[in-house]
């Protein structure tokens, strides 16, 4: 593949020159202002800044039926996910029900197993909560396309509240929601709240405002103190990091906050843990340490094992207990790693003979789909974003689930929604999906097969219906990969002062951590640990400083000359902090403004 093209963010004057008056240092102002910040008070994390709760269709309702639920002391079963939004948002719902009032015992969950139940609230999930006595089940991070088991549980006798931030399902060309009691989720029809991109743990964290609202107006807390909320901050901040959500000015508000916590050391005893066994300082928390060290450690549950491991890590009180589980999903995380990397390499081979097709002549097709019956379906999303980010193109990867069908998880890039491209390969081949949902980025799906034969034929179908909507959808702009960068990095700013100041900062999806880009000459490189490329370049021109420079997974030699797109990390070793680069792509052309790509 080609080098991406570089792109140069726009930095509006006004806003960059509003936020230095208003304190911001230049660097940081010229940062936000490229990222859409305009007024210095979007910058502010206050929890008073935070949108009301109020303005989520289906709140009241919401907050009515869990009050009327505590106080009437009846049992309440969270419907978790399995994945770290899900188990974050599970044991949110589950500590702040307990703050808000819940008798002891009265507030149990379940959560599927990937392999065994699929996803979501299903029958069969109704029948696993009903040994546990509830009067109510509370969805958390799923729900919003339940139809079958909403009317299955309201059928037992039981009411059923649905918090989940999932897209709405399509029945017969029209969005629509399942008839639970109450259904909180801001890209339902008709709710007008700002931010759309909460992650299920921000939407359960909404609805204990909610809920704390309520039983205030009821005067539940007369004559003691009211609860505090924000000690669950540091639980809605990893999840919503993890779920790789937008960071709107209202998400990152929230992760702000954690992350505040969690480098003052009030954190839940399981997000201590999986601190210390990532072997990452919480004292210096960043938004890369919940996406790529803690996040991972929680999702690996849910695809190897069983996601009650990690629930059950972020609602002990007990910090030993909480460091034993954290070991164990540390353990469970190193054995993904080895999975991934063995179904990494039968993709890598998938690719290479599909490349080789004389048709293609080396460029990959609009969509891919890739299938091995050797695949774990609980790693094929990890499979399907390593190849997307490897081509640009949009990915599904399959596995052979233990139910015997075909369990797909894709990733896209900007310009092709997922979700409603698999709404439209279900019209155009009725009998191939038996059930699919996600997002525009990510998505899942199921297929039905009854051999390994069948198996092998329904994906080839699937693959060419999807890339059937890709070459409709796409074009050739579309398909070539970019990064955008911030441009250059004055000689005065490589300091681990900076670096701390950068790191300080809440960067993640859409609000993407800072990405510089400077003229090099490459003095030296070499490969280390097998799978690197360490490089020893000079910025600028040729008087500039040496800098050190690594890319990770790249072992390909670079040229002499080219212009590095690059983040800033310290490297610490033997007790001393260096300043390096960290590589992310390097061109022969400089970054471009957008405005000019076309010239």
């Amino acid at each position: 593949m080609n080098a991406p093209r570089l792109i140069l963010r726009d930095v509006p004057p006004r806003a960059s020159w509003a936020l230095e008056q208003a304190g911001v240092p230049p660097l940081l102002a010229r940062l936000f202002a490229a990222r859409g910040v305009a007024r210095p008070e979007e910058l502010d994390e206050g929890l008073a800044q935070l949108l009301p709760p109020e303005g989520l269709k289906g709140m009241s309702e919401a907050a009515v039926l869990l009050a009327d639920t505590l106080q009437a002391g009846e049992r309440i079963c969270i419907v978790a996910d399995y994945d770290c939004d899900g188990a974050t948002a599970c044991s949110v719902a589950l500590r702040g029900l307990y703050l808000l009032g819940a008798r002891p015992g009265s507030v149990v969950y379940v959560v599927p197993d990937r392999a065994v139940h699929g996803y979501g609230l299903t029958p069969a999930i109704v029948e696993l909560a009903l040994p546990l006595q509830p009067q109510l089940l509370m969805t958390v991070d799923n729900g919003i396309a339940s139809f079958t088991g909403v009317a299955h549980a309201r059928e037992r006798g039981l009411k059923v509240l649905v918090t989940d931030h999932h897209l709405p399902a399509l029945v017969e060309g029209e969005t629509a929601v399942p008839e639970a009691d109450a259904v909180v989720n801001p890209n339902q029809p008709g709710c007008g709240f700002a931010s759309k991109h909460l992650a299920g743990v921000g939407v359960a964290f909404y609805t204990l405002l909610a809920l704390r609202a309520e039983l205030r107006r009821r005067g539940a807390f007369e004559g003691r103190e009211q609860p505090r909320l924000d000690s669950l901050l540091d639980l809605v901040a990893l999840g919503t990091v993890a779920d790789v959500v937008r960071l709107d000015a209202n998400n990152r508000r929230l992760v702000a906050q954690g992350l505040r916590r969690m480098r003052a050391g009030r954190m839940q005893p399981g997000v201590a843990a999986l601190f210390s066994a990532a072997g990452r300082d919480a004292g210096r928390a960043s938004s890369t340490d919940l996406g790529f060290a803690l996040g991972p450690r929680i999702n690996a549950a849910g695809r190897l094992s069983d996601m009650t491991l990690g629930i059950e890590c972020l609602t002990t009180d007990d910090a030993t207990r909480a460091l034993e589980l954290a070991r164990q999903l540390d353990a469970i995380n190193r054995e993904r790693r080895e999975i991934e990397a063995g179904m990494r390499d039968l993709a890598e081979a998938r690719l290479e003979q599909l490349l080789a097709e004389p048709a293609l002549q080396g460029e990959p097709p609009a969509a891919l789909c890739l299938y091995e019956p050797e695949f774990h379906e609980g790693v094929v999303g990890i499979v399907a974003g390593r190849v997307k980010d490897r081509l640009h193109r949009p990915t599904f990867v399959f596995a052979l689930g233990a139910d015997g069908q075909l369990k797909g998880s894709g990733r896209s890039i900007p310009g092709f929604h997922l979700r409603d491209a698999l709404d439209l390969v279900s019209k155009r081949e009725p009998e191939l999906l038996k059930k699919f949902g996600g997002h525009a980025m990510a998505a899942g799906c199921t297929l039905q097969a009854e051999s390994p034969e069948e198996a092998e034929d329904r994906v080839q179908v699937f693959g060419a219906a999807l890339e059937r909507v890709a070459r409709e959808w796409l074009d050739a702009a579309a398909l070539t990969r970019t990064l955008r960068t911030d441009g250059p990095l004055p000689p005065e700013a490589f300091s681990a002062e900076v670096v701390q100041q950068l790191e300080a900062q809440v960067w993640g999806q859409a609000f993407e951590a800072p990405l510089f880009c400077d003229p090099v000459q490459v003095v030296s490189q070499r490969i280390v640990g097998e799978r690197h490329l360490k490089l020893r370049v000079r910025q600028g021109g040729p008087s500039g400083p040496l800098r050190d420079a690594i890319w990770f997974g790249h072992i390909e030699s670079v040229p002499e000359r080219g212009h590095l797109a690059y983040r800033l990390a310290l490297d610490e070793y033997q007790g001393q902090q260096r300043v390096q680069m960290i590589v992310e792509a390097m061109s022969e052309q400089a970054a471009r403004p957008a405005n000019l790509l076309q010239a």
